[in-house]
């Protein structure tokens, strides 16, 4: 039988698989004829039933009752996957709810193939974690184990933005000195590398790879720094309370601003207190309305409101955002200057990643011929002029931005798993 291997993208945000059958790489359509996937899951209350992406999405702004939970890869590395959490009122722990998802994802592939596919390369940010070498491994570990449970004999990794370069790659005429820049729902990651058509059958391009970097910065940060500035002081973000004039807490608002932290909020406890501040609050208009979407449940779809803008304003000076399953005919007007000043921080965090990419592989800024955009986080206006302010004499790069990263673990795929496959398992 032909060894069929793939490659995965488990994104933050987005998920999609593509295959080498034979020397023919392609994109698996993974929903509803589409390459990528939503990282979503809803687990439907009467039996813990899963449903995925798209279609777990939509049950939960239907309203239908159940558990819904997106942002799966930021646990990976974290205490939470020891601790896990409570689904429709039983246990269940981070392992089993991602390798549901992507089980669900590798039966598309297999579907595709036509048979159970048994090598896979999985990606991995540069650093699931900052700062902390032993959850990074811990991360990619857990990983691991996953993709073993679900059907995979044959693993190996590698970085994100290495993928993402070897997609472009192949479509390259002459050689050029590429920085990737990869910016996902949880992550940015940086590689310097130098790119050539006839490169891309090389085993090994360890000596083109000149650099990687990254950082725990992403689209989910621009999400909850847009709704801390916009959104939540219209639910009484920094009010006060009291005699003493005191701040409202600010942990609910900052907890409602983060996917994968919205859930739990919804406990008798922490709508007790908030009730107890409404009676104190000085704002009791504003203060209500975060009341009534924990009394709700409504968070989520408030965090969508905020993703919305957020993608609403990559083309868009102004944004009338509606929050209507708050109260009626409530509308947030925001700004992209509003959104651009929120985020400044996160940018230079991702310029200075990028900065140090190009240290470390020493090259100059002017050294770069060509940029490759990848990941939606990469359609912000600001990202977008960071860049060619960093960048002013390189070609730009920026198509496939959802499934580019897959397409380059599939061609990885085929060099690592083509000819004489083993098992490798460390990392990059």
């Amino acid at each position: 039988m032909t060894t069929i291997s793939c490659g995965i993208d488990f994104g933050t945000s987005n998920t999609s698989v593509a295959i080498d059958n034979n020397g023919e790489i392609s994109l698996v359509p993974v929903e509803q004829g589409s390459v990528t996937i939503p990282s979503a899951i809803f687990f439907q209350s009467i039996d813990n039933k899963p449903f995925f992406g798209r279609t777990a999405v939509n049950l939960f702004f239907d309203r239908k009752p159940g558990r819904f939970m997106r942002s799966l890869k930021r646990v990976l590395g974290t205490s939470l996957m020891k601790h896990g959490t409570i689904v429709n009122g039983s246990s269940m722990n981070f392992a089993t709810i991602i390798t549901s998802f992507l089980r669900h994802v590798k039966a598309k592939a297999d579907a595709v193939a036509g048979q159970e596919i048994e090598h896979v390369v999985m990606g991995r940010p540069v650093h699931f974690v900052d700062n902390d070498p032993m959850a990074d491994a811990q991360a990619q570990a857990e990983l691991k184990a996953i993709a073993e449970r679900i059907g995979f004999k044959y693993i190996d990794f590698q970085f994100e933005p290495i993928a993402a370069a070897f997609a472009h790659e192949a479509k390259l005429n002459g050689e050029k000195l590429a920085i990737v820049a990869d910016l996902g729902g949880g992550t940015s990651d940086f590689t310097v590398i130098r790119l050539s058509n006839k490169a891309i059958h090389k085993p090994d391009r360890s000596s083109d790879i000149l650099a990687n970097t990254g950082i725990r910065v992403g689209g989910n940060d621009f999400d909850k720094e847009l709704s801390l500035a916009a959104i939540m002081p219209e639910l009484g973000y920094r009010s006060r309370y009291g005699d003493k004039q005191l701040e409202v807490p600010l942990k609910p608002f900052h907890d409602l601003a983060e996917w994968s932290k919205v859930n739990f909020l919804y406990t008798p406890k922490v709508i007790m207190q908030t009730r107890q501040f409404l009676h104190q609050s000085h704002d009791k208009k504003r203060y209500r309305r975060l009341l009534k979407v924990l009394e709700d449940e409504t968070g989520h779809t408030l965090l969508a409101a905020a993703e919305g803008a957020k993608i609403a304003l990559s083309s868009q000076n102004e944004h009338r955002a509606a929050f209507d399953f708050i109260e009626d005919d409530f509308f947030i007007t925001i700004k992209r200057a509003l959104f651009e000043a929120a985020i400044q921080d996160e940018v230079e965090k991702i310029a200075a990643s990028a900065t140090q990419c190009l240290r470390e592989a020493g090259v100059r800024n002017e050294d770069i011929d060509l940029v490759i955009l990848t990941g939606g986080s990469t359609e912000v206006h600001s990202i977008q002029a960071e860049f060619k302010r960093l960048f002013p004499k390189a070609e730009i790069a920026d198509e496939n931005k959802l499934s580019s990263v897959g397409l380059g673990l599939a061609y990885d795929s085929q060099h690592k798993f083509g000819k004489s496959p083993k098992q490798t398992l460390i990392a990059p």
